[in-house]
């Protein structure tokens, strides 16, 4: 390939290749549900810059182009809800999503003090699935997303960070 993917915070200036991405990436997840009314694809740019700004998200860059990011944040019980994970389709599978979920999880629980991490996926998702339990996560429970797509919800505690690929 001849560059490297890095990982790095991201950046203001970042939100609307992250959009994008975000947008090129969950239409495989919308097509697996027959709804494409999903979150991470009705999200505005607003809104990305607005979690940008305030909460912990990483990207994975290759070169100077966008490639991969995650999102993060800790709730009111101390815990880091982690979601919008996604890998450009050309390079999933090369373990930059487990990179990715890596520095999200060792930031929140180093910098913002998160005692354990929380995820949602859809529960036709078994890519993710196996992803987040290769790396730790466990299922917990059930939910349904705003969406009314049923949801699968995994957790693990702090200090038990993703395995980098």
């Amino acid at each position: 390939m001849g560059m490297s993917v890095t990982i790095s915070a991201a950046a203001e200036q970042d939100a609307e290749q992250i959009f994008r991405l975000q947008y090129l990436c969950f239409q495989s997840e919308a097509a697996l549900y027959g709804n494409y009314r999903i979150d991470p694809l009705v999200q505005s740019l607003d809104s990305v810059r607005a979690e940008v700004a305030a909460d912990c998200v990483f990207v994975a860059r290759l070169g100077e182009e966008v490639v991969g990011s995650v999102r993060g944040h800790v709730t009111e019980d101390g815990s880091a809800a982690i979601g919008k994970l996604c890998v450009h389709p050309r390079l999933q599978g090369h373990g930059i999503g487990a990179r990715l979920l890596r520095a999200a999880e060792s930031a929140l629980a180093e910098e913002r003090g998160a005692t354990s991490f929380r995820l949602f996926t859809g529960h036709r998702s078994e890519g993710n699935l196996r992803l987040y339990r290769k790396v730790g996560y466990q299922t917990v429970g059930t939910s349904e997303g705003a969406d009314g797509i049923p949801m699968i919800v995994l957790e693990k505690p702090a200090g038990t960070y993703a395995a980098t690929a």
